[in-house]
């Protein structure tokens, strides 16, 4: 088959909704997504010629197949469309509707849910790609469990207009602190004086920085006026700075390069997924608020469910014992739901626990994995509590220093819709 060329875009050539520059460069359309496949032709033409297929065949079609899934876009042409995105929005009603029907299937949906999650997350972290299937799941059980809180438990009448504005607020907050974390973690920025000095490297060993993965290296800053003690005196300065050979800038102590976002991150705690970024010095608070909302939005919203599906029940007794709850299939939809919900703020106040401790013994998530591994540690509790003992100044300094730490200015704003 002969190949047909591609219109390449010029410098001042606009692009209509439809219109898209591909991976190659050239320009294409929309309505053009089944046309000159060349991956998929010669696929299949090694197929039927019973020839083996090349190693990167697989690969190619792929990134071609999610390349030309787009959608019409006022401003900029079509926007591809992430497929890590859908799974989230058609599985979770449908296991959530699924569950609803029989006791035995919510056990088994709402046991194998969690499972399938933190597997696709070992699988995920494995490669260090990027993903926003988390992201999509966090968002739409959100959007979907407040969905079905106006239109399956409201409409019962035991949830007051002034409980259902609660929830609303607590839902609207959630959201608002997501924004701002998303907004940047703090990336590190190349600095004039780092740039014209005298810079001498003597790369780490990769077993003692491990994570790394010898993308990092020690960095000694040289005074321009050639003086022993005033290079001695930087020297000791800047002791805790190091060299990032990917980001080529100079790290200041405790930020670190994160390999899945492929940039430097000031005070860098860890790499959430959850939120589709990185947490670090501009970001970590905001990030702790949205745990925080999030917790208390969810423990309300189903302790209002679980008052009206169990009336007289206990709450900690009514998640185990609801007898009847299963006759109605409004009534076992809401349940099942509160389950749900239970299960994942099971895991946000994990989270938030595991984050408040490293705040008060001033420990970043980086710096205790980076610990147990070389075991430089001293821990507290079967390992809850790893305190490295480097940054820590006691508990009200510790917090001190996490409120009022400042925030490196943006380099540029970021829209609202750039949420992912």
């Amino acid at each position: 088959m002969k190949k047909q060329h591609k219109k390449v875009l010029e410098p001042e050539e606009t692009l209509c909704c439809c219109e898209y520059v591909d991976r190659h460069g050239g320009k294409s359309h929309v309505a053009a997504c089944c046309c000159d496949c060349e991956d998929l032709d010669e696929a299949c033409d090694r197929w039927l010629k019973r020839e083996q297929q090349r190693p990167d065949s697989l690969s190619r079609l792929a990134a071609t197949v999610t390349d030309r899934i787009r959608l019409p876009w006022l401003w900029g042409g079509a926007r591809k469309l992430e497929l890590s995105v859908v799974p989230p929005l058609v599985l979770l009603p449908v296991l959530l509707r699924l569950a609803s029907l029989h006791f035995l299937l919510g056990m088994v949906v709402l046991t194998a849910l969690p499972g399938l999650v933190l597997w696709y997350y070992y699988v995920t972290h494995r490669k260090k790609g990027r993903t926003l299937f988390f992201l999509s799941l966090a968002l739409f059980s959100l959007l979907y469990t407040y969905y079905l809180f106006l239109t399956e438990m409201f409409p019962r009448g035991d949830v007051s207009p002034a409980q259902l504005g609660v929830v609303t607020l607590g839902v609207v907050l959630t959201l608002a602190a997501l924004i701002h974390t998303k907004r940047e973690p703090g990336h590190v920025r190349p600095q004039l004086a780092d740039t014209h000095s005298t810079v001498t490297y003597h790369r780490t060993s990769l077993d003692r920085e491990p994570t790394l993965n010898g993308h990092r290296e020690i960095v000694t800053v040289a005074s321009r006026a050639g003086s022993s003690e005033q290079t001695r005196a930087e020297q000791r300065e800047i002791g805790g700075k190091s060299w990032c050979s990917v980001c080529k800038v100079v790290l200041p102590a405790r930020a670190g390069h994160c390999r899945i976002c492929g940039v430097c991150v000031l005070r860098l705690d860890h790499h959430c997924v959850w939120i589709n970024s990185c947490v670090g010095q501009a970001n970590h608070r905001s990030f702790l608020m949205t745990l925080l909302f999030f917790l208390l939005t969810s423990l309300y919203g189903v302790s209002l469910v679980l008052h009206s599906v169990c009336p007289g029940q206990n709450l900690p007794i009514a998640l185990l014992y609801c007898p009847g709850v299963y006759n109605e299939y409004s009534s076992a939809l809401c349940f099942t739901c509160a389950w749900y919900c239970s299960i994942v703020t099971g895991g946000i106040l994990h989270l938030l626990v595991l984050q408040l401790i490293n705040v008060s013994y001033n420990v970043t998530e980086r710096e205790a994995r980076i610990a147990l591994r070389e075991k430089t540690h001293h821990s507290i509790l079967w390992g809850l509590i790893v305190n490295t003992g480097t940054y820590t100044r006691g508990f009200r300094d510790n917090w001190e220093e996490f409120l009022t730490m400042g925030n490196r200015p943006f380099s540029s704003t970021r829209p609202l819709t750039d949420l992912v």
